[in-house]
């Protein structure tokens, strides 16, 4: 099948789930070739999760553009994305208008998501390597964190402590996506969002 035809129904079958158009216009900008490894190039397009080397994935289409929709993420917000991998969910991040600093412990992978993300010429991007559930303290307060890994059990407080008012975290605990929000008091609303498998949230 041709690129363009399977981004189409990529697509499509995302928007049988996704209400948000935002949303499946930045999934559609984003071309998710650049951003698998060339063993998968063909299954690019495809919904599902491809493995990127280093023992992680680039995730399922309808995950990241269910996170997406969840962190409903407004232009020039500021925003913390933990677990870089190939790039791919970074680019969609901005995408949606946001300027992102995106982190990974693995240089050799960060390396490749810089290279992927300049090939696609995805603005607003800072990259960074370190622990990411220790989030950035430097760039707090964020305005919305996207994780791409799943915790164990407890959300690690770093992220939570510099989530701003108004703010947003999104990612797995165990095998459960979580939105935590935090209120304009300070207090934080939690919900669970729907069933996930993601690789572990390494913190050291």
């Amino acid at each position: 099948m041709g690129g363009e035809s399977t981004r189409a129904e990529l697509i499509e079958t995302l928007r049988r789930h996704v209400r948000d158009e935002r949303v499946l216009r930045a999934i559609a900008a984003v071309p998710r070739d650049r951003f698998v490894t060339e063993a998968h190039a063909h299954d690019a397009w495809a919904n599902e999760a491809l493995p990127i080397g280093g023992g992680q994935t680039i995730s399922q289409p309808l995950v990241v553009a269910h996170m997406c929709e969840l962190l409903d993420i407004q232009p020039g917000e500021r925003v913390l994305d933990v677990g870089t991998g190939s790039g791919y969910h970074a680019a969609v991040l901005t995408a949606l208008g946001a300027h992102v600093w995106t982190i990974e412990r693995d240089p050799e992978l960060s390396r490749w998501a810089e290279e992927n993300l300049r090939a696609v010429r995805a603005r607003r991007v800072t990259l960074l390597t370190g622990d990411g559930s220790r989030g950035w303290p430097q760039g707090a307060p964020w305005d919305a964190i996207n994780v791409a890994a799943s915790a164990r059990g407890e959300i690690p407080p770093a992220l939570i402590d510099q989530l701003a008012v108004g703010g947003r975290l999104v990612l797995p605990v165990g095998d459960e996506l979580v939105l935590v929000r935090r209120r304009d008091d300070g207090t934080l609303d939690r919900r669970g969002a729907g069933g996930v498998r993601f690789v572990p949230l390494i913190e050291e």
